[in-house]
């Protein structure tokens, strides 16, 4: 349950290995050895991340690997992913879950949620489908995820980015291009300075 208290050595434990490590040696830690492209995107900073790739490149894992080493790093945080369908929220938060086991602590909901996944230090990963109707709600969103975020509808996008506006969170979408339609590509072709974009072509899988 939430209201659990986590021992204070487990809290050290998770302070030195979490805090004090850089995102690679995160990574590395986890069982994990990132490419050049792969550390390009987990050593990226930027509040806005809009990442085009490949299939199979491993955009899911290596997003969930900076959404951990956030989440692990601040008390309380939220980090909510948004996918066309459950299944694919499910995906996300299960591959979180597995790094969490490997860190030493026990996988377990937020008591709230389906699909959620609550860290000793209070902080939460939430998954949620691609439907208007299950956004509602979440705000002070530390760090909004959007996984194939072209088969995501303008729509939900425009419900979605709201959760952010109070904590000033950060956004990374990541996708598989779809056609040149849709806030993806917009925000891809045309959506400004402050987004930093991320290209991996099938070559570089």
């Amino acid at each position: 349950k939430r209201d659990q208290p986590v021992a204070p050595s487990r809290l050290g434990i998770l302070k030195s290995a979490i805090t004090k490590l850089d995102p690679i040696t995160f990574a590395r830690k986890l069982g994990f050895s990132p490419d050049p492209r792969q550390t390009e995107l987990l050593c990226c900073n930027s509040t806005s991340v809009i990442l085009n790739c490949s299939r199979q490149w491993g955009k899911s894992t290596i997003c969930s690997l900076k959404a951990l080493h956030v989440l692990m790093a601040e008390k309380d945080a939220l980090a909510v992913v948004v996918s066309p369908s459950d299944r694919q929220s499910r995906e996300f938060v299960r591959k979180t879950a597995t790094f969490v086991r490997k860190l030493g602590f026990k996988v377990r909901g937020d008591g709230d949620n389906d699909v959620s996944l609550l860290l000793p230090n209070g902080s939460r990963l939430i998954g949620l489908p691609g439907k208007e109707s299950t956004i509602r709600g979440f705000s002070s969103v530390s760090m909004l995820l959007i996984d194939e975020a072209a088969q995501v509808t303008d729509e939900l996008y425009k419900a979605i980015r709201p959760m952010r506006v109070v904590s000033n969170g950060g956004i990374w979408m990541m996708s598989t291009p779809f056609g040149r339609r849709g806030f993806f590509w917009e925000t891809w072709s045309a959506g400004g300075p402050e987004w930093t974009r991320i290209k991996v072509p099938a070559t570089d899988c």
